[in-house]
């Protein structure tokens, strides 16, 4: 039966762990110069309704190093654009390729093509949720912290919009267990159902509308962009509003000593981020850019064998 990723809230835990495991051994692999092919013949199409530099690289490198053939397709450039249904479009490209990888506004489309379709389907962004970043980040934090068993014993700070990014480490706790503070202003909360959801089985996610209180004795400090694709006539408004949610070196002072700062890209240095904290030791975002690609052949590899826990 196949399996689709849409969210990271209907996961097992097991599952999560899982990914994390086999995204490291890939990239272990790789490092050592092995080479792994298991997707000759095979192809993966890519619909983006939103501009992309990482998730379309790393996606697009990671099905051609282990075989494949990646295939681009604006949503712009195919006969949706022309309305023509998502059921329809979705039993075509089920009989061409063998994965579906979409980045689109509604949440709803991706939901479509998952239930018209017969091969797998893999959220690589919408306005609700971004999973694959946060497994991505997670594989990150298992690096820099302990190792995958000790991901549930830390304190995650979210610093900024309640947006996608922010729904999905909600998400992530929610399956975890891990305790997360969200640093965010009045009127900007994350998902209502998606944290109301996640707080049935995790009482240690909490809503600040102070950062320093937020980031206190914090493990991880994690910040985005105060405005998201689709919000740019905001920003102006966003500036005022998001001020003092900014992570600096004052606001790291608040945090662990070993505190790392994690920040998904791109980013708007001085905005919602200093160039002093991006460039300094506590900073491991490059490397979280760069597990994307080993996490999403992890995704791929997973979710074309069917070999999910």
């Amino acid at each position: 039966m196949k399996k689709d990723l849409l969210h990271l809230g209907e996961l097992k835990k097991e599952e999560l762990i899982y990914f994390i495991e086999r995204a490291l051994e890939l990239k272990e692999r790789f490092k050592k110069g092995i080479i792994d092919r298991p997707f000759i013949s095979k192809t993966m199409a890519l619909i983006f309704d939103k501009a992309s530099t990482r998730t379309r690289v790393s996606f697009e490198v990671a099905f051609a190093q282990l075989g494949g053939h990646p295939m681009f397709l604006s949503s712009g450039a195919t006969q949706m654009s022309r309305s023509e249904p998502v059921k329809d479009t979705a039993r075509v490209l089920e009989r061409y390729c063998d994965i579906l990888v979409i980045r689109t506004y509604a949440q709803e489309l991706v939901e479509d093509f998952a239930k018209y379709s017969k091969i797998p389907v893999i959220n690589a962004l919408t306005d609700l949720y971004h999973p694959c970043q946060i497994l991505s980040d997670l594989m990150t934090v298992a690096e820099h912290k302990g190792g995958i068993n000790n991901l549930s014993n830390l304190k995650y700070a979210w610093v900024g919009d309640g947006n996608n990014v922010a729904n999905s480490w909600i998400n992530a706790a929610k399956v975890l267990g891990f305790e997360l503070s969200l640093a965010i202003p009045e009127n900007y909360d994350p998902d209502k159902e998606v944290l109301e959801k996640a707080l049935e089985t995790n009482k240690n996610i909490k809503i600040f509308r102070d950062p320093k209180e937020a980031v206190k004795d914090a493990d991880i400090i994690y910040t985005d962009v105060w405005a998201s694709m689709g919000q740019e006539a905001e920003q102006k408004e966003r500036e005022k509003v998001f001020k003092n949610f900014f992570v600096d070196s004052a606001l790291l002072s608040h945090a662990a000593k070993d505190c790392c700062v994690m920040h998904c890209l791109p980013a708007h240095r001085g905005e919602e981020i200093s160039d002093e904290v991006m460039e300094g030791s506590q900073s491991i975002i490059f490397d979280e850019a760069e597990n994307k690609l080993h996490m999403h052949k992890a995704l791929l590899d997973i979710f074309i064998t069917n070999n999910i826990k």
